[in-house]
């Protein structure tokens, strides 16, 4: 009778540890190497081919990421409603490692885009000739691209809805932060 309790209480322990395993956050793949085959998904053309910042995201249920020609569109991607479902990462070009605006490199500057510093409303346009959301891993480069380019120097989650989507009725202020969550960080609206 004791050796059939513990065995039983051996088994649900078991099962509790393999669902607390399942409740465990799943790493952040890593960036993907930007090449020719990237397709920018709403503009379905090469995204190398484009001047500027690209962005790469990955929705939990894809192991291949989904390409964006311009940061700004990425970040669309994630405000739009049924746009972004279930959100790993997100990825942006380091502009402050970048060796040209015309021709990013194809890897090697990836960052998180929850982390860098934005520039916006500069007069540099995006691989789409609109308005750029320009990524910076580090403030002072961000702060120098301002100086040069005009714009301002935000957070991520400071970052106008408005702006990337151009919805002049939203609230100017309400940013980034939303309903699109990632390793406890939030993303979309």
């Amino acid at each position: 009778m004791i050796e059939r309790t513990a065995r039983r209480f051996a088994l649900v322990a078991v099962a509790l540890l393999a669902l607390a395993g399942c409740r465990e956050e799943i790493a952040a793949p890593d960036p993907v190497k930007l090449t020719r085959a990237a397709v920018g998904t709403y503009c379905n053309m090469i995204v190398v081919d484009h001047p500027g910042p690209k962005a790469q995201v990955f929705e939990r249920d894809r192991s291949e990421p989904i390409w964006f020609s311009s940061v700004r569109d990425g970040f669309a991607y994630l405000a739009l409603p049924g746009e972004a479902q279930d959100v790993a990462a997100i990825y942006v070009h380091d502009m402050g490692r970048a060796a040209s605006w015309d021709r990013p490199p194809d890897d090697g500057i990836w960052i998180k885009a929850e982390t860098a510093h934005y520039v916006i409303e500069s007069a540099r346009r995006g691989g789409m000739g609109a308005q750029e959301t320009v990524p910076f891993a580090d403030r002072a480069a961000a702060e120098a691209f301002r100086k040069k380019h005009g714009g301002r120097v935000v957070a991520y989650k400071d970052i106008p809805r408005d702006y990337i989507v151009g919805d002049a009725n939203d609230r100017r202020d309400e940013g980034m932060r939303g309903s699109h969550t990632t390793h406890g960080h939030d993303h979309g609206k």
